[in-house]
Protein backbone atom coordinates (compact mmCIF):
# COMPACT_ATOMS: atom_id res chain seq x y z
CA UNK A 1 0.00 0.00 0.00
CA UNK A 2 2.98 2.33 0.45
CA UNK A 3 3.93 2.19 -2.83
CA UNK A 4 0.27 2.63 -4.03
CA UNK A 5 0.57 5.81 -1.95
CA UNK A 6 3.88 7.69 -2.02
CA UNK A 7 4.32 6.72 -6.36
CA UNK A 8 7.83 4.99 -5.00
CA UNK A 9 8.52 1.81 -5.64
CA UNK A 10 7.64 -0.16 -8.50
CA UNK A 11 3.68 -0.21 -9.40
CA UNK A 12 2.38 -1.77 -12.87
CA UNK A 13 4.05 -3.12 -15.67
CA UNK A 14 3.88 -4.32 -19.00
CA UNK A 15 1.31 -7.01 -19.51
CA UNK A 16 -0.11 -9.26 -22.44
CA UNK A 17 -3.82 -10.79 -22.17
CA UNK A 18 -6.55 -10.98 -24.23
CA UNK A 19 -9.84 -9.23 -25.15
CA UNK A 20 -13.35 -10.32 -25.80
CA UNK A 21 -12.80 -10.89 -28.87
CA UNK A 22 -9.67 -13.14 -28.10
CA UNK A 23 -7.25 -10.96 -29.72
CA UNK A 24 -3.59 -10.26 -27.54
CA UNK A 25 -3.27 -6.93 -26.35
CA UNK A 26 -0.47 -5.40 -24.77
CA UNK A 27 0.09 -2.51 -22.48
CA UNK A 28 2.39 -1.15 -24.78
CA UNK A 29 -0.15 -0.25 -27.62
CA UNK A 30 -1.76 2.12 -25.73
CA UNK A 31 1.44 4.52 -25.54
CA UNK A 32 0.49 8.07 -25.92
CA UNK A 33 -2.70 7.84 -24.36
CA UNK A 34 -3.61 7.88 -20.32
CA UNK A 35 -4.29 4.06 -19.25
CA UNK A 36 -6.63 3.57 -16.44
CA UNK A 37 -7.05 0.02 -15.42
CA UNK A 38 -9.41 -1.15 -12.80
CA UNK A 39 -9.22 -5.16 -11.53
CA UNK A 40 -12.65 -6.26 -10.84
CA UNK A 41 -14.91 -9.41 -12.31
CA UNK A 42 -18.59 -9.45 -13.74
CA UNK A 43 -20.31 -10.78 -10.92
CA UNK A 44 -19.34 -8.65 -8.32
CA UNK A 45 -22.44 -7.40 -6.44
CA UNK A 46 -21.65 -3.79 -5.61
CA UNK A 47 -18.65 -1.54 -6.04
CA UNK A 48 -17.47 -2.83 -9.87
CA UNK A 49 -20.50 -1.47 -11.22
CA UNK A 50 -20.48 2.01 -9.51
CA UNK A 51 -16.74 2.26 -10.63
CA UNK A 52 -17.40 1.21 -14.08
CA UNK A 53 -20.48 2.90 -14.46
CA UNK A 54 -18.34 6.16 -12.85
CA UNK A 55 -15.72 5.23 -15.47
CA UNK A 56 -18.18 5.85 -18.32
CA UNK A 57 -19.40 8.98 -16.95
CA UNK A 58 -15.80 9.97 -17.40
CA UNK A 59 -15.74 9.12 -21.33
CA UNK A 60 -18.40 10.89 -20.99
CA UNK A 61 -17.44 13.86 -19.39
CA UNK A 62 -13.68 14.14 -21.61
CA UNK A 63 -16.01 14.44 -24.49
CA UNK A 64 -12.96 14.32 -27.60
CA UNK A 65 -10.52 14.31 -24.77
CA UNK A 66 -11.70 10.59 -24.49
CA UNK A 67 -9.87 9.54 -27.49
CA UNK A 68 -6.85 9.88 -25.48
CA UNK A 69 -7.68 8.21 -22.65
CA UNK A 70 -7.80 3.80 -23.01
CA UNK A 71 -10.38 2.54 -20.06
CA UNK A 72 -9.44 -1.24 -19.42
CA UNK A 73 -11.45 -3.86 -17.06
CA UNK A 74 -9.07 -6.94 -15.79
CA UNK A 75 -11.04 -9.67 -14.95
CA UNK A 76 -9.86 -11.31 -11.65
CA UNK A 77 -12.59 -14.39 -12.21
CA UNK A 78 -11.27 -15.49 -15.43
CA UNK A 79 -12.89 -18.78 -14.84
CA UNK A 80 -16.32 -17.29 -15.41
CA UNK A 81 -15.99 -14.03 -16.96
CA UNK A 82 -15.79 -15.76 -20.53
CA UNK A 83 -14.98 -13.70 -23.26
CA UNK A 84 -18.58 -13.02 -24.73
CA UNK A 85 -20.04 -12.25 -21.57
CA UNK A 86 -17.48 -10.13 -20.71
CA UNK A 87 -17.63 -8.40 -23.74
CA UNK A 88 -21.49 -7.79 -23.25
CA UNK A 89 -20.75 -6.65 -20.14
CA UNK A 90 -17.90 -3.48 -20.53
CA UNK A 91 -19.90 -2.68 -23.55
CA UNK A 92 -23.05 -1.99 -21.39
CA UNK A 93 -21.24 0.53 -19.38
CA UNK A 94 -19.31 2.35 -22.63
CA UNK A 95 -18.44 1.09 -25.89
CA UNK A 96 -15.20 2.70 -25.19
CA UNK A 97 -14.17 0.21 -21.99
CA UNK A 98 -11.93 -2.56 -23.13
CA UNK A 99 -12.19 -5.79 -21.55
CA UNK A 100 -9.36 -8.13 -20.86
CA UNK A 101 -8.97 -11.30 -19.49
CA UNK A 102 -5.64 -14.04 -18.72
CA UNK A 103 -5.48 -17.17 -17.22
CA UNK A 104 -5.21 -17.86 -13.72
CA UNK A 105 -1.41 -17.37 -13.83
CA UNK A 106 -1.47 -14.35 -15.88
CA UNK A 107 -4.08 -12.63 -13.66
CA UNK A 108 -2.14 -13.25 -10.55
CA UNK A 109 1.04 -11.69 -11.95
CA UNK A 110 -0.80 -8.42 -13.63
CA UNK A 111 -2.75 -7.82 -10.27
CA UNK A 112 0.56 -8.56 -8.18
CA UNK A 113 2.25 -6.03 -10.21
CA UNK A 114 -0.45 -3.85 -9.81
CA UNK A 115 -0.55 -4.33 -5.80
CA UNK A 116 -4.34 -5.55 -6.67
CA UNK A 117 -5.03 -7.89 -3.84
CA UNK A 118 -7.42 -9.92 -4.62
CA UNK A 119 -9.08 -13.71 -3.05
CA UNK A 120 -11.94 -16.19 -4.03
CA UNK A 121 -14.21 -16.75 -0.86
CA UNK A 122 -16.44 -20.02 -1.08
CA UNK A 123 -20.44 -19.59 -0.34
CA UNK A 124 -23.14 -21.75 0.08
CA UNK A 125 -22.16 -25.35 -2.09
CA UNK A 126 -19.87 -24.09 -5.17
CA UNK A 127 -20.98 -20.58 -5.20
CA UNK A 128 -18.31 -17.98 -4.22
CA UNK A 129 -17.34 -14.14 -4.59
CA UNK A 130 -14.25 -12.49 -5.12
CA UNK A 131 -12.51 -9.96 -1.92
CA UNK A 132 -10.45 -7.62 -4.00
CA UNK A 133 -8.91 -4.19 -4.02
CA UNK A 134 -11.33 -1.72 -6.31
CA UNK A 135 -8.52 0.94 -7.17
CA UNK A 136 -8.55 2.36 -10.15
CA UNK A 137 -5.09 2.83 -11.52
CA UNK A 138 -3.99 5.92 -14.09
CA UNK A 139 -0.73 5.55 -16.12
CA UNK A 140 0.21 8.31 -17.97
CA UNK A 141 1.07 8.54 -21.55
CA UNK A 142 4.30 6.77 -21.33
CA UNK A 143 2.95 3.65 -19.11
CA UNK A 144 3.92 4.68 -15.91
CA UNK A 145 2.09 4.71 -12.95
CA UNK A 146 1.15 8.11 -11.54
CA UNK A 147 -1.95 7.37 -8.91
CA UNK A 148 -5.37 5.78 -8.30
CA UNK A 149 -8.76 6.50 -7.13
CA UNK A 150 -10.40 4.62 -4.64
CA UNK A 151 -13.61 3.14 -4.82
CA UNK A 152 -16.58 5.08 -5.48
CA UNK A 153 -14.33 8.03 -6.71
CA UNK A 154 -16.76 10.41 -8.74
CA UNK A 155 -16.80 10.83 -12.20
CA UNK A 156 -16.19 14.55 -11.49
CA UNK A 157 -13.24 13.54 -9.24
CA UNK A 158 -11.31 11.73 -11.71
CA UNK A 159 -11.62 14.40 -14.57
CA UNK A 160 -9.26 16.29 -12.68
CA UNK A 161 -6.54 14.09 -12.60
CA UNK A 162 -7.47 12.41 -16.05
CA UNK A 163 -7.37 16.06 -17.42
CA UNK A 164 -3.84 16.85 -15.47
CA UNK A 165 -2.22 13.49 -17.10
CA UNK A 166 -3.27 14.56 -20.45
CA UNK A 167 -1.92 17.89 -20.45
CA UNK A 168 1.21 16.33 -20.10
CA UNK A 169 3.36 14.16 -22.64
CA UNK A 170 4.61 12.00 -19.84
Amino acid sequence: MNELMSGKGQVGGPFTLFDQTGKKRSLAEFKGKVVLIYFGYMFCPDICPIDLSNLAGLLKRLGKDSAQVQTIFITLDPARDTPELMGKYVQHFDKRILGLRGTEQQTKQVATQYKTFYEKVSLNGNQYVIDHTAFIYILNRAGKYLAFFPPGTSPERMEVMVREALAHDE
